[in-house]
């Protein structure tokens, strides 16, 4: 199905339908710039991590286990 068909059936729609459909489309394009984004600056960032050590210094005690001290 195209654009041109998806607007045609989008315009036949309730208008509470067409709102929907918006408001999930903009919801859908917002979560994907983001995870873009997100992506990005991982990859901006990982090979300071994988030489920084002063960046993963507390890396070595991720698998210790911890006790809230009262």
């Amino acid at each position: 199905m195209g654009t041109k068909e998806i607007l045609t059936a989008i315009k036949k729609l309730p208008v509470s339908e067409r709102i929907l459909i918006v408001e999930k489309t903009l919801k859908n394009i917002r979560e994907a710039a983001l995870k873009k984004n997100l992506e990005s600056a991982a990859d901006a960032l990982l090979e300071d991590y994988k030489s920084d050590k002063e960046l993963t210094a507390f890396s070595s005690i991720d698998f210790e286990s911890f006790y809230e001290a009262r």
